[in-house]
Protein backbone atom coordinates (compact mmCIF):
# COMPACT_ATOMS: atom_id res chain seq x y z
CA UNK A 1 0.00 0.00 0.00
CA UNK A 2 1.05 3.62 -0.66
CA UNK A 3 0.70 6.02 0.77
CA UNK A 4 1.30 9.74 -0.54
CA UNK A 5 1.10 13.16 0.60
CA UNK A 6 -0.22 15.89 -2.33
CA UNK A 7 1.08 19.18 -1.75
CA UNK A 8 2.47 22.59 -3.05
CA UNK A 9 2.74 25.75 -0.64
CA UNK A 10 1.41 27.36 -3.64
CA UNK A 11 -2.47 27.70 -3.91
CA UNK A 12 -3.48 27.24 -7.62
CA UNK A 13 -1.17 25.16 -8.95
CA UNK A 14 -4.03 22.17 -9.49
CA UNK A 15 -3.00 20.16 -6.88
CA UNK A 16 -6.35 18.22 -6.18
CA UNK A 17 -6.51 17.82 -10.09
CA UNK A 18 -3.07 15.75 -9.47
CA UNK A 19 -4.56 14.27 -6.42
CA UNK A 20 -8.11 13.18 -9.06
CA UNK A 21 -5.65 12.39 -11.78
CA UNK A 22 -3.99 9.92 -9.87
CA UNK A 23 -7.07 8.43 -8.04
CA UNK A 24 -8.09 7.70 -11.93
CA UNK A 25 -5.68 6.35 -12.95
CA UNK A 26 -6.23 3.49 -9.71
CA UNK A 27 -9.58 3.75 -10.17
CA UNK A 28 -9.17 2.43 -14.20
CA UNK A 29 -6.62 -0.59 -12.72
CA UNK A 30 -9.74 -1.79 -10.21
CA UNK A 31 -7.15 -0.61 -7.08
CA UNK A 32 -8.83 0.11 -4.41
CA UNK A 33 -8.15 3.63 -3.38
CA UNK A 34 -9.17 5.66 -0.34
CA UNK A 35 -8.53 9.79 -0.75
CA UNK A 36 -7.60 11.83 2.41
CA UNK A 37 -9.05 15.37 1.99
CA UNK A 38 -7.18 17.57 3.89
CA UNK A 39 -7.91 20.92 2.48
CA UNK A 40 -10.94 23.08 3.91
CA UNK A 41 -11.33 23.71 -0.24
CA UNK A 42 -12.87 20.73 -0.15
CA UNK A 43 -11.94 20.48 -4.53
CA UNK A 44 -11.23 16.84 -4.23
CA UNK A 45 -14.55 15.90 -1.71
CA UNK A 46 -16.78 18.12 -3.99
CA UNK A 47 -15.25 16.22 -7.28
CA UNK A 48 -15.60 12.81 -6.11
CA UNK A 49 -19.80 13.47 -5.81
CA UNK A 50 -20.00 11.21 -1.75
CA UNK A 51 -23.45 11.06 -0.66
CA UNK A 52 -24.36 12.93 2.28
CA UNK A 53 -22.18 12.92 5.02
CA UNK A 54 -22.31 12.59 8.73
CA UNK A 55 -18.08 13.23 9.83
CA UNK A 56 -15.64 14.76 8.10
CA UNK A 57 -11.85 15.10 8.34
CA UNK A 58 -12.17 17.76 11.16
CA UNK A 59 -14.29 15.32 13.02
CA UNK A 60 -11.96 12.63 12.93
CA UNK A 61 -9.01 14.97 14.05
CA UNK A 62 -11.01 16.03 16.94
CA UNK A 63 -11.65 12.47 18.13
CA UNK A 64 -8.56 11.15 17.53
CA UNK A 65 -8.73 7.56 18.65
CA UNK A 66 -6.77 5.11 17.12
CA UNK A 67 -8.79 3.45 13.47
CA UNK A 68 -11.83 6.24 13.96
CA UNK A 69 -11.24 7.44 10.70
CA UNK A 70 -12.92 4.64 9.74
CA UNK A 71 -16.18 5.94 10.83
CA UNK A 72 -16.26 8.89 8.71
CA UNK A 73 -14.63 7.31 5.24
CA UNK A 74 -17.58 6.96 2.49
CA UNK A 75 -18.17 5.90 -1.06
CA UNK A 76 -17.39 8.38 -3.98
CA UNK A 77 -19.51 8.89 -7.06
CA UNK A 78 -16.77 7.44 -9.31
CA UNK A 79 -18.04 3.75 -7.88
CA UNK A 80 -16.60 0.99 -5.58
CA UNK A 81 -13.33 1.49 -6.08
CA UNK A 82 -12.84 5.20 -4.81
CA UNK A 83 -13.73 6.04 -1.06
CA UNK A 84 -12.91 9.39 0.38
CA UNK A 85 -12.71 10.90 4.02
CA UNK A 86 -14.09 14.16 3.18
CA UNK A 87 -13.49 18.13 4.09
CA UNK A 88 -15.16 21.02 4.57
CA UNK A 89 -14.21 24.56 5.03
CA UNK A 90 -15.23 24.49 9.05
CA UNK A 91 -12.48 21.92 8.95
CA UNK A 92 -9.86 25.15 8.98
CA UNK A 93 -10.74 25.51 12.31
CA UNK A 94 -8.05 22.42 12.61
CA UNK A 95 -5.30 24.07 11.30
CA UNK A 96 -3.77 25.34 14.39
CA UNK A 97 -1.65 23.24 17.06
CA UNK A 98 -3.79 21.32 19.55
CA UNK A 99 -1.33 19.92 22.22
CA UNK A 100 1.66 17.88 21.92
CA UNK A 101 -0.18 15.26 19.69
CA UNK A 102 -1.71 17.75 17.14
CA UNK A 103 0.37 16.95 13.54
CA UNK A 104 0.17 12.86 14.44
CA UNK A 105 -3.43 12.72 15.13
CA UNK A 106 -4.45 11.79 11.75
CA UNK A 107 -1.36 8.96 11.77
CA UNK A 108 -3.11 7.90 15.04
CA UNK A 109 -6.70 7.50 13.75
CA UNK A 110 -6.09 5.78 9.62
CA UNK A 111 -4.15 2.91 12.57
CA UNK A 112 -5.46 -0.21 10.90
CA UNK A 113 -7.71 1.43 8.26
CA UNK A 114 -5.65 1.85 4.97
CA UNK A 115 -4.68 -1.77 5.13
CA UNK A 116 -7.82 -1.86 2.79
CA UNK A 117 -6.45 0.24 0.23
CA UNK A 118 -3.67 -0.61 -2.69
CA UNK A 119 -3.19 3.71 -2.70
CA UNK A 120 -3.86 6.44 -0.10
CA UNK A 121 -3.79 9.57 -1.24
CA UNK A 122 -3.84 12.96 0.79
CA UNK A 123 -4.68 16.33 -0.33
CA UNK A 124 -2.70 18.66 1.86
CA UNK A 125 -3.82 22.40 2.15
CA UNK A 126 -1.38 24.83 0.21
CA UNK A 127 0.52 26.20 3.41
CA UNK A 128 2.70 24.46 6.18
CA UNK A 129 0.22 24.09 8.82
CA UNK A 130 -1.72 21.70 11.15
CA UNK A 131 -3.27 19.76 8.54
CA UNK A 132 -0.40 19.94 6.20
CA UNK A 133 1.84 18.98 9.20
CA UNK A 134 -1.03 15.67 9.80
CA UNK A 135 -0.26 14.88 6.05
CA UNK A 136 3.44 14.84 6.15
CA UNK A 137 3.43 12.93 9.56
CA UNK A 138 0.92 9.99 7.90
CA UNK A 139 2.36 9.38 4.73
CA UNK A 140 5.21 7.45 3.32
CA UNK A 141 6.21 9.76 0.62
CA UNK A 142 5.42 13.04 -0.81
CA UNK A 143 4.71 14.46 -4.03
CA UNK A 144 5.09 18.10 -4.54
CA UNK A 145 3.05 19.79 -7.58
CA UNK A 146 3.98 22.86 -9.27
CA UNK A 147 3.20 25.20 -12.44
CA UNK A 148 6.35 25.96 -14.75
CA UNK A 149 5.94 29.51 -13.58
CA UNK A 150 7.76 32.45 -12.43
CA UNK A 151 7.14 31.29 -8.32
CA UNK A 152 7.83 27.38 -9.81
CA UNK A 153 12.02 27.23 -8.16
CA UNK A 154 10.97 29.14 -5.11
CA UNK A 155 7.83 26.90 -3.99
CA UNK A 156 9.83 23.76 -4.75
CA UNK A 157 12.12 24.65 -2.46
CA UNK A 158 9.86 26.15 0.45
CA UNK A 159 7.87 22.29 -0.16
CA UNK A 160 10.88 20.15 -0.36
CA UNK A 161 11.74 22.34 3.12
CA UNK A 162 8.58 21.16 4.81
CA UNK A 163 9.07 17.71 3.81
CA UNK A 164 12.58 17.54 5.21
CA UNK A 165 11.74 19.21 8.45
CA UNK A 166 8.72 16.75 8.79
CA UNK A 167 10.95 13.86 8.12
CA UNK A 168 13.25 14.88 10.90
CA UNK A 169 10.68 15.89 13.73
CA UNK A 170 7.76 13.27 12.75
CA UNK A 171 8.00 10.63 10.39
CA UNK A 172 11.68 9.86 9.47
CA UNK A 173 10.26 6.63 6.80
CA UNK A 174 8.74 10.00 4.63
CA UNK A 175 10.46 10.69 1.28
CA UNK A 176 10.18 13.13 -1.35
CA UNK A 177 8.82 11.21 -4.63
CA UNK A 178 9.98 14.46 -6.51
CA UNK A 179 8.28 17.60 -8.31
CA UNK A 180 5.53 17.41 -10.51
CA UNK A 181 4.88 19.71 -13.23
CA UNK A 182 1.29 20.47 -13.59
CA UNK A 183 -0.60 22.56 -16.43
CA UNK A 184 2.61 22.64 -18.98
CA UNK A 185 1.93 24.55 -22.46
CA UNK A 186 4.81 22.85 -23.92
CA UNK A 187 4.26 25.58 -26.72
CA UNK A 188 5.03 28.32 -24.45
CA UNK A 189 8.65 29.85 -24.06
CA UNK A 190 8.04 30.68 -20.39
CA UNK A 191 7.01 27.22 -19.38
CA UNK A 192 9.90 25.85 -21.20
CA UNK A 193 12.66 28.02 -19.38
CA UNK A 194 11.03 27.11 -15.96
CA UNK A 195 10.93 23.63 -16.80
CA UNK A 196 14.63 23.81 -17.75
CA UNK A 197 15.22 25.77 -14.42
CA UNK A 198 13.75 23.68 -11.99
CA UNK A 199 16.23 20.45 -13.52
CA UNK A 200 19.08 22.76 -13.29
CA UNK A 201 18.47 22.73 -9.70
CA UNK A 202 16.77 19.79 -8.53
CA UNK A 203 18.03 17.22 -11.37
CA UNK A 204 16.47 13.61 -10.84
CA UNK A 205 13.98 14.98 -8.14
CA UNK A 206 11.84 16.41 -11.03
CA UNK A 207 9.87 13.88 -12.32
CA UNK A 208 10.21 13.23 -16.57
CA UNK A 209 6.25 12.67 -16.46
CA UNK A 210 4.27 15.98 -16.62
CA UNK A 211 0.26 16.79 -16.82
CA UNK A 212 -0.62 19.00 -20.13
CA UNK A 213 -2.88 21.99 -19.52
CA UNK A 214 -5.89 20.50 -21.29
CA UNK A 215 -9.66 21.60 -20.81
CA UNK A 216 -10.55 17.96 -20.70
CA UNK A 217 -9.40 17.81 -16.60
CA UNK A 218 -11.86 20.41 -15.90
CA UNK A 219 -15.02 19.13 -18.19
CA UNK A 220 -14.25 15.41 -16.56
CA UNK A 221 -14.54 17.12 -13.01
CA UNK A 222 -17.64 19.40 -13.54
CA UNK A 223 -18.98 16.28 -14.95
CA UNK A 224 -18.23 14.43 -11.65
CA UNK A 225 -16.18 11.51 -13.15
CA UNK A 226 -12.46 10.60 -13.32
CA UNK A 227 -11.14 12.21 -16.45
CA UNK A 228 -9.83 8.62 -17.56
CA UNK A 229 -13.85 8.21 -18.11
CA UNK A 230 -13.84 11.56 -20.31
CA UNK A 231 -13.32 10.45 -23.69
CA UNK A 232 -11.51 13.16 -25.88
CA UNK A 233 -8.04 13.62 -27.75
CA UNK A 234 -6.84 16.05 -24.83
CA UNK A 235 -8.25 13.36 -22.28
CA UNK A 236 -5.47 10.61 -23.44
CA UNK A 237 -2.54 12.72 -23.47
CA UNK A 238 -3.80 13.53 -19.54
CA UNK A 239 -4.65 10.02 -18.76
CA UNK A 240 -1.43 8.77 -20.10
CA UNK A 241 0.59 11.12 -18.12
CA UNK A 242 -1.36 10.30 -14.85
CA UNK A 243 -0.30 6.18 -15.61
CA UNK A 244 3.21 6.91 -15.53
CA UNK A 245 3.01 8.89 -12.47
CA UNK A 246 0.58 5.83 -10.96
CA UNK A 247 3.96 3.98 -11.64
CA UNK A 248 6.72 5.91 -10.42
CA UNK A 249 4.24 5.99 -7.03
CA UNK A 250 3.06 2.57 -6.80
CA UNK A 251 7.21 1.24 -7.45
Amino acid sequence: MAMTAVLSLKGGVGKSTVVLGLAGAAWARDLRVLVIDLDPQANATVALDPPPFAFTVGDVLSDGRQGIAAEAIVPSGWGPCVDVLPSEEAVAHRNRPEGVDSSTRLRVTLTGVTDAYDLVLLDCPPSLDELTRNGLAAADNALIVTEPGFFALQGATRALHAVEAARTSLNLRLRPTGILLNRVRGNLSEHRYRMEELRRVYGDLVLDCIIPERSAVQQAQGAGVPVQAWRSPGASEVIDAFDDLLDRILD
